[in-house]
Parts: C-alpha cells; structure tokens; sequence
C-alpha cells in the first residue's frame, strides 16, 4: 500500500503567481509614470515597445514638424533651452530629460538639441517614441 507516499509535503514554494503579479504592477507604474509628462502633441515615429520609466520631475523638450522647440508647454529657442535646462540641473543634478520628436523633422534639429543636452551634461535623456504596430 502507498498510500502515505501520495500525501507528502512539499518543500518548494510556486512563486509564478507572485511574479505575474509583480510584473502586473510593473506595467501599470510604466503607464502612470508615462502619463504624468506633460508636452505638445506632434506626430512621433514609431519604434519598438521599450517603456519609459518617466518620473514627474522628467522635463520634456518637444520638437513640432515646423522646427519650433518646446520646454514643457512653452515655446523657446535653442539659447533660451539651454539657459532654462541649465537652471533646472542646477536645481537637481540628476535631472531627466525627454526629447519628444515629430517624425517629419530634419535630423539636424534633433542632433542640435542634443548637442545641448551633451553640453549640459544631461545623462539621464530618453526618446520618445510611439509603439510599432504589427
């Protein structure tokens, strides 16, 4: 008879639930954060699904399809971004920043802005992108 042997314990522990769960909640901190940067709207190119762990403080630098520049909502020029992104690291060192696109743009103006950030020292920079559809 090997009745005894079919109610053993077990030694492990499935941690496959707590892991979907983990990775639940993963994704919609990714959606929220996202969510919070605010800008223009323009048209952005379209890339593979790599999320961004925007946070609040994230400035956003937003190129329209006519060339005109942005910090957050307001217009500016390349000088007036510079002053303006240099006033923030100085306010906070470690300061993210966002460079959101239009797909029509010439490359040169989003290599010109940058340029900006290289000279700023601004290393936390991330691209915006829309996810590619298939």
């Amino acid at each position: 008879m090997r009745l005894k042997s079919e109610y053993r314990l077990y030694d492990d522990v499935n941690v496959t639930p707590l892991m979907d769960l983990a990775w639940n909640l993963l994704i919609v901190f990714i959606i929220m954060a996202t969510a919070t940067v605010q800008g223009i709207s323009v048209d952005l190119p379209k890339a593979s699904a790599a999320p961004s762990l925007a946070k609040p403080r994230t400035k956003a630098v937003t190129i329209t399809a006519d060339g005109r520049l942005y910090l957050d909502t307001a217009q500016v020029t390349v000088g007036e971004l510079e002053m303006r992104l240099r006033q923030f690291k100085a306010a906070d060192p470690a300061l993210p920043v966002v460079v959101k696109g239009d797909a029509r743009i010439q490359y040169a103006k989003v290599i010109e802005v940058l340029d900006v950030m290289k000279r700023l020292q601004i290393t936390q920079l991330g691209l915006v992108t829309d996810r590619l559809v298939r």
